[in-house]
């Protein structure tokens, strides 16, 4: 334009068109910046893949999540993720109540859903949405009446979170849903042009079961809250029956899927469990009793049995929890004072863990965006999890293959049904029976010459966990024929006290000792931080060659993959180094590189996640609060943002990003206009994380203090610092069953190597390891190619960090408008230039 025209606003008159172009412009322009400051309501975007032609022709795309099925743990989550965004995709919400009985009576069983109705959801237990047996959606005339409704509400896309029978009924539906649609307009109760917009029904499955019985997946929606339970119901049963000397039967949930009762067994360190893919040998009383009485006799003063209620032996006879008690009673067996606990619907109730609210949260966001990048020609697919990855995979095919496990037991094809469960399943089933049994099986003991002497060290900060790995690598050693020493106090304790009196750093474990740590927090074996060129590191290689060690196996933190890579490099100049050595991960920080998840990461986020629970209570409560809150993990923000999404945090501040004044601003006028909105509504108090490290200058308390002052009377700010605690008490079931299987992993990969072989380790990078979870699989790393290529050392962590997408997520639930990134730090001379004038700052 030219400047004239804003001068003399009056040539409007004679020359109207530049000004009806700038009233346009000023317009669009005003509508922009509206747009932009708007933050009480999350951004919406539309997907991808539509094109802009499409937006304008198709309606706007309504998206139903429903719940169904027997309810689990994170349910609630599911539905809140879906939810949000939806919403946030530029879609509408709906929430179907009472699962297929809701689609099939309809009308207000049907809900469009705003963002603030799901609010405080992710602490919530059960499904508020409720679930119910449908028996008129088994019926055609239900489910026409069900498509019906989605038709009048506009609905082509549901999202259902339940059991494998749901999700079945479900495909069933969405291949039936086009002959519903026409008989539907030939019997008149909808008119064609009615149904023209939604001729396919886009679906998409989340499973939700405490059982985790749908092949396909590592975990299901609530299996872990449910392990939690039940781990918590037997840790408390061991004190009384370690106390009184006597036996427990603990029956567990599981008619056709043995997963809890494993994992439990394996967690708990339980002496016997019954499965119902995996029976016992055909005399399963007698295997029982002298695996108990080889406990006793090794001095054990508890005896712990788990058992699936759909326990069977090897001829497909029921085993209930009454007769093992008998047979542990017998006066003229083993004669123990023998209890039955059943759990019941116990293992179902309380909140989510923080692992479930995480993969119920990353798998509603997966299926939104799958029901909106499917075609009619896709197939019907559910979210799963692999190790650590989120995926999509066809439904019906882990439909019959979870279906296939049933049958192959029912005739008593129990190899058959072992193979058909995920990978996990079976290694955590050897796991156990190398824990438990396996040094009662003298032939897996392998021959004098080829039989090891393995150093145990812990090395770091105490993380949970590390006492069941521990517990797993000894019970390996000891099934094998192996010496498994334990080194205490880290290098420290090796490099000053191993001859101390009566008792040195350096000794045999008591396997009676060690086989009550399963359950144990810290490190029983001690652990520090020293390094061992701070302990000496000549000093460490005599004493390595003076107790003969044939290979180290150390658990830790980025301190232990620091020691270790100091010992690789120093094999050069002490030959006695040259001896395998492998690392297990164990860090809260969860900052290791060479792998996406370390031992003790989820016992922190348990404890995180319940310290902001009770915090958050406390918000509500008072409504107007923020509670900012420190969370450790040095300089990853691994837990603060895992944290974040299990507790829909309305910011994360991390080390990786960093902190500003901007930054804090845009929060504190986006917490303004949230609070403004707020009309008297329940759970509208706010939480913050921030690492202890994102910032040099700003902390938690500094922020809660700036945000008390900007607030000028809307609200209020406090800080809270759970600290040390976030380091847990009693480890939570998946660092355990991890820790086990992970442990055993890591012996096996320094047995490969045996006796006598300093030139073939100096010659294998491989001789050097760290054991990881990378996406979907279980892997060894060289630690000399992390170090020297994936190690961000001066900040103690990998230079590439997987969950780092994730923050984009936690920022979305939590409704937290796009803000602006802080600058980077100039260093070196350019920063002296740019102080000196010689260069422009930009």
């Amino acid at each position: 334009f030219d400047r004239a025209f804003f001068s003399r606003p009056l040539s409007i008159l004679y020359n109207p068109f530049p000004a009806l172009l700038a009233l346009v412009l000023l317009s669009a322009s005003s509508l922009g910046i509206r747009l932009l400051l708007s933050s009480t309501t999350p951004r919406k975007v539309l997907p991808k893949k539509m094109s802009t032609e499409s937006n304008k022709m198709a309606p706007r795309k309504k998206i139903a999540v429903m719940t169904s099925g027997g309810d689990s743990p994170g349910m609630n989550a599911v539905v809140r993720a879906c939810v949000r965004m939806a919403i946030h995709m530029g879609c509408d919400a709906y929430c179907v109540y009472e699962g297929y009985e809701g689609l099939v009576r309809g009308g207000d069983l049907i809900k469009k859903m705003d963002w603030y109705d799901v609010r405080g959801w992710l602490s919530e237990g059960g499904t508020l949405i409720g679930t119910a047996r449908c028996m008129a959606f088994y019926e055609r005339a239900g489910r026409l009446t069900a498509a019906k409704n989605l038709i009048l509400n506009g609905i082509d896309a549901l999202i259902i979170c339940g059991g494998d029978g749901s999700l079945t009924g479900a495909d069933r539906f969405r291949a039936e849903w086009p002959s519903l649609l026409d008989e539907l307009v030939s019997t008149g109760e909808l008119k064609a042009e009615q149904i023209h917009a939604y001729r396919h029904l886009n679906l998409v499955g989340i499973v939700g079961s405490i059982d985790n019985d749908l092949s396909g997946t590592d975990a299901t929606v609530g299996c872990y809250s449910a392990l939690a339970r039940i781990c918590m119901c037997v840790d408390l049963i061991e004190a009384t029956a370690s106390s009184h000397s006597r036996a427990f039967v603990v029956e567990v949930m599981g008619r056709h899927c043995g997963w809890l009762a494993l994992m439990a067994g394996v967690a708990t360190g339980a002496d016997f469990i019954f499965i119902p893919e995996k029976p016992r040998e055909d005399n399963w009383r007698e295997e029982m009793c002298n695996v108990v009485q080889q406990h006793r006799k090794l001095g054990k003063r508890k005896t712990i049995v788990i058992i699936a209620e759909g326990a069977l032996d090897k001829f497909g006879n029921k085993i209930s929890p009454e007769q093992v008690r008998d047979l542990l009673a017998d006066k003229d067996g083993l004669a123990l004072d023998t209890r039955i606990t059943t759990l019941g619907h116990v293992q179902r109730g309380g909140t989510a863990v923080a692992y479930d609210r995480m993969l119920a949260t990353l798998q509603g966001v997966e299926a939104v965006k799958a029901v909106l990048e499917a075609t009619p020609g896709t197939k019907t697919c559910f979210i799963a999890i692999t190790e650590n990855k989120i995926v999509r995979k066809p439904l019906m095919e882990a439909v019959l293959d979870t279906k296939q496990v049933a049958k192959a037991i029912e005739s008593q094809d129990f190899d058959g049904a072992m193979a058909l469960r995920d990978a996990e399943f079976s290694e955590q089933y050897k796991s156990f029976m190398m824990t438990t049994a396996g040094q009662m099986d003298h032939e897996k003991m392998l021959p004098e010459k080829e039989r090891m002497k393995i150093g145990f060290i812990n090395v770091g900060a105490p993380a949970g966990g590390m006492n069941a790995a521990v517990r797993a690598g000894v019970a390996y050693c000891l099934s094998r024929g192996h010496e498994p020493i334990a080194i205490h106090n880290g290098f420290a304790g090796f490099a000053r006290h191993h001859g101390d009196s009566p008792l040195g750093a350096v000794r045999p474990f008591h396997w009676l000792e060690v086989d009550g740590w399963a359950s144990k927090g810290g490190s029983e074996i001690g652990t520090n931080r020293e390094l061992p060129s701070e302990s000496g590191m000549e000093t460490i290689a005599n004493l390595i060659e003076q107790y003969q060690f044939d290979a180290l196996f150390l658990i830790g933190g980025f301190e232990a993959f620091h020691a270790v890579e100091e010992l690789r490099k120093a094999r050069e100049q002490y030959p006695s180094l040259c001896i395998p050595m492998t690392l297990l991960p164990a860090t809260i920080s969860n900052n290791v590189p060479g792998t996406e998840y370390s031992l003790g990461s989820d016992t922190c986020l348990n404890e995180l996640v319940d310290y902001c629970d009770k915090i958050k209570q406390s918000a509500s409560a008072t409504r107007r609060r923020v509670f900012v809150i420190e969370t450790q993990g040095g300089r990853s923000g691994y837990v603060a943002t895992f944290a974040g999404l299990g507790v829909g945090a309305s910011a994360v501040y991390l080390p990786e990003e960093g902190l500003s004044l901007e930054m804090l601003s845009e929060d504190v006028r986006h917490l303004k206009e949230v609070f403004a909105q707020d009309k008297g509504q329940s759970r509208a108090g706010r939480v913050i994380l921030i690492n202890e490290k994102a910032s040099k200058v700003y902390n938690a308390k500094l922020i809660a203090d700036i945000l008390r002052d900007e607030a000028h009377g809307r609200f209020e700010s406090r800080e809270g610092i759970p600290g040390h605690m976030q380091q847990g008490g009693v480890p939570s079931p998946m660092d355990r069953c991890r820790a086990v299987r992970l442990a055993i992993k890591c012996i096996q990969q320094l047995e490969k190597y045996g006796r006598n072989v300093h030139n073939r380790v100096k010659t294998d990078p491989m001789s050097a390891s760290v054991i990881g979870i990378k996406g979907a699989s279980v892997v060894f790393t060289p630690i000399q190619r992390l170090a020297e290529e994936e190690t961000d050392w001066p900040n103690r962590r990998p230079k590439a960090a997987f969950w780092l997408s994730m923050k984009e997520i936690v920022d979305i639930l939590g409704g937290r408008p796009r803000h602006t990134l802080p600058e980077p730090d100039l260093t070196g001379v350019k920063a002296k230039d740019v102080k000196r004038g010689l260069e422009p700052i930009q």
